[in-house]
């Protein structure tokens, strides 16, 4: 059985990156309702712009969390935040494709799998563990599924 989670690193990293932006948020509101050091116009931007920042990273990181197992000619799915788990056999399966983008001397892998549901998954090598397990376990049991992407 090959178990795809979340790196633990990654959402450390992301969760101290939210810790900053809430404290920096914090600091913002506070100097507003005791000192207003600023103009009104810098706090209502700079207020929402952390807002926002804040707010799409955490969707991020809440949309990410998943656990994926894959062995005995099924996939598992479980989404623990939505409450979501559901077992796919191969046979489900209706394309699968891995990306392949190289930056700054970087290689960054995702793979997008598309089910018969109309349901979808996608997982990249950085923030999930296992990733190239799970590639060997689809070229082998869904090779022929495989999209194959042309190079220009």
């Amino acid at each position: 059985m090959i178990v795809i989670k979340p790196k633990t690193s990654t959402y450390f990293s992301l969760s101290l990156i939210v810790v900053a932006l809430l404290t920096g948020l914090i600091f913002i509101l506070r100097d507003f309702a005791y000192k207003g050091s600023f103009g009104l116009w810098f706090y209502l931007i700079a207020a929402s712009l952390i807002t926002l920042v804040l707010l799409m990273l955490l969707v991020k990181m809440m949309a990410g969390f998943r656990f994926i197992t894959a062995g005995r000619d099924q996939i598992i799915v479980k989404l623990p935040l939505r409450g979501f788990q559901k077992a796919y056999p191969i046979g489900d399966i209706l394309v699968w494709e891995e990306e392949v983008v190289v930056a700054n001397k970087k290689e960054f892998r995702q793979m997008t799998v598309a089910f018969s549901d109309q349901q979808s998954i996608s997982i990249s090598n950085h923030e999930h563990e296992a990733y190239s397990e799970l590639v060997k376990y689809l070229r082998k049991k869904a090779g022929k599924k495989e999209i194959k992407n042309k190079k220009a």
